[in-house]
């Protein structure tokens, strides 16, 4: 609160309170700048899709468990040409033909995850149209059903229903995670127009006092208590100072271009950000930001799907080595004649059985190394999961200290700024009593801009880590819940 004071007390001595006043002025938080990143600027824009892709990858994924019915057909199966036909003494005479054939078929099927086979049911009605011998005939299904299952083989469905959830849950926390480095990435920009402002405001106030001091000491000079090389040091100290005042407004001018083009600002309103709050009484424990961590992050996630995938690559190079083989079997009815409703009358009942078989009986050694090759590759996804843990873990306590640092950092420049903002103070006051040199003033001048400097830059460092924190963590530890969208 007392930054605050002193900050705006700075604004009014340099005359830009007129500008804060000014109806075209949009003043700005941290907090409502970080907002307005996440809702308008194209980062979050494309995040928003990419959340929204992985929504629909998800649905596709889930209708594979679900009841599927397809209608397929032939309307119309219209043919006249010539087509050769075998004799019965083995010629082939080529007869012209004119035709009708059209069907109409009705497919349900239903997967089963746990086994890897397909329930499937049916129904047809063909229509044969003879039209050069004037007769139609009708053929079909009323209605069949039927089994097939993969024997000794890999079972892709049992496997994405464990690992597509993983995929889903981690794109949804990486939503999360890229809204969080658009904070991160919004509050550089946020800080670098900060720091703009506020050198532009010290700019503008070091102008004034040394065209002031350079008035008092051109009295003295006439009065002989001073020399000729003081007064040309002051008029330097002036030119300085306006040539700061310039390149200060470049900056701003820059700062505040790169900030409206992050966070989709539209209009041609003047920004004028808000100094920050401190926020040292936050509390943050490793352990703490650790189990949130492990609880929210998409690594944390990510380790667990990436070794469910390296067990998955194992068992589908197991399944598909050795023998293979796919049961289907079927039954139901059918029937054929003259007219339509003859194949839903007595129909006659149907029935196959079939079992498919494939084995290799030589492959010079190619099964076993696909086998042996996979099992590597999970041995080595172990190892890279286990290291990619230590390295998390260790970047989470990193920043938990640094973030403590960075709490003990603010104190010290808040001290810090005092001293020179009291030591300032009273070297511009015993200049004007005569009892310091020009030397002396410009030193504790340039003190008393660095230590605000150092001040912004304190904030700046405090808060990037804070939003680091929320980035590694997923938790925000000023409302102590977990974050969501």
């Amino acid at each position: 609160m007392r930054k605050e004071i002193l900050f705006t007390g700075l604004i009014i001595g340099s005359g830009i309170l007129s500008f804060a006043a000014d109806t075209d002025t949009l003043k700005l938080t941290l907090p409502q700048v970080v907002e307005m990143a996440k809702s308008n600027s194209i980062a979050s824009k494309q995040a928003t899709t990419v959340k929204e892709t992985k929504y629909w990858e998800w649905r596709t994924f889930k209708s594979n468990y679900q009841p599927q019915l397809s209608l397929a057909g032939v309307l119309p199966g219209y043919t006249k040409t010539y087509t050769q036909v075998q004799q019965p003494n083995g010629t082939i005479l080529f007869q012209p033909v004119h035709f009708d054939n059209s069907s109409l078929t009705l497919n349900f099927s239903q997967s089963i995850a746990a086994t890897g086979g397909t329930i499937f049911g049916t129904t047809q009605l063909q229509r044969f149209s003879d039209f050069d011998r004037h007769n139609v005939l009708y053929n079909g299904i009323p209605y069949g059903i039927g089994y097939t299952q993969p024997l000794l083989q890999f079972n892709s469905l049992k496997w994405d229903k464990t690992i597509e959830p993983l995929k889903y849950n981690e794109s949804k926390q990486t939503f999360i995670e890229t809204q969080e480095k658009i904070s991160i990435a919004v509050t550089e920009y946020f800080f670098d127009l900060l720091l703009a402002q506020v050198n532009l405001n010290i700019a503008e106030l070091n102008f004034t006092n040394t065209q002031r001091m350079l008035g008092i000491a051109g009295t003295k000079f006439e009065l002989g208590k001073i020399s000729k090389n003081e007064i040309l040091q002051l008029q330097l100290e002036v030119l300085n100072a306006q040539k700061a005042v310039g390149t200060a407004k470049r900056d701003v001018e820059i700062a505040s271009l790169n900030l409206r083009s992050y966070t989709g600002i539209e209009g041609d309103h003047r920004i004028k950000l808000e100094m920050p709050a401190v926020g040292t009484q936050m509390s943050v424990v490793a352990e703490k930001v650790l189990a949130q961590a492990f609880e929210n992050r998409s690594d944390a996630i990510g380790f667990i799907r990436r070794l469910a995938e390296a067990k998955r690559d194992v068992a589908k190079a197991k399944g598909e080595n050795g023998l293979k083989a796919s049961l289907r079997a079927n039954l139901g009815f059918s029937n054929a004649g003259i007219h339509a409703l003859d194949v839903y009358r007595n129909p006659k009942s149907q029935q196959s059985v079939e079992v498919q078989l494939s084995i290799p009986v030589m492959d010079w050694g190619r099964s076993k190394s696909r086998t042996k090759t996979a099992l590597a590759n999970e041995q080595f996804t172990t190892y890279a999961v286990e290291q990619d843990k230590q390295i998390f873990e260790q970047q989470i306590i990193t920043q938990v200290t640094l973030f403590n640092m960075m709490k003990e950092q603010i104190k010290l420049t808040d001290a810090a700024e005092d001293i020179a903002a009291e030591k300032y103070k009273i070297a511009s006051e015993r200049y004007v009593l005569g009892n310091l040199s020009i030397t002396d003033l410009s030193i504790a001048f340039q003190e008393n801009d660095r230590a605000k400097r150092d001040y912004v830059s304190s904030l700046r460092d405090f808060w990037g880590a804070y939003y680091q924190l929320r980035y590694l963590s997923l938790y925000d530890f000023e409302k102590n819940i977990k974050i969501t969208y």
